[in-house]
């Protein structure tokens, strides 16, 4: 993905329940492709997010394919800082 596609549209879809019997997809619009992204990495379970797709200028980008877009160099966002665990 080229920095300028991460200011762009994005639509994001993923199942709400992973359950198979009783999944039903969500679709979420975004201004920016970088908040879809920063919204599908940290906000959603791994498993949802290896089931969800994300689309930037006809692009589409599944599951294990948007977890690189959120740790590339060029993301523009700040990134949820993860505080390390003490030693007990």
């Amino acid at each position: 993905m080229d920095a300028a596609d991460y200011a762009s549209e994005a639509s994001l879809y993923y199942a709400k329940n992973t359950h198979p019997k009783q999944k039903s997809l969500v679709y979420r619009k975004f201004a920016i492709a970088a908040e879809a992204i920063r919204f599908a990495v940290e906000e959603l379970s791994p498993k949802v997010l290896n089931g969800c797709s994300l689309e930037v200028n006809d692009i589409h980008y599944f599951g294990r394919q948007i977890r690189p877009l959120y740790d590339d160099c060029a993301f523009p966002l700040r990134r949820k800082t993860v505080k390390a665990r003490s030693r007990e």
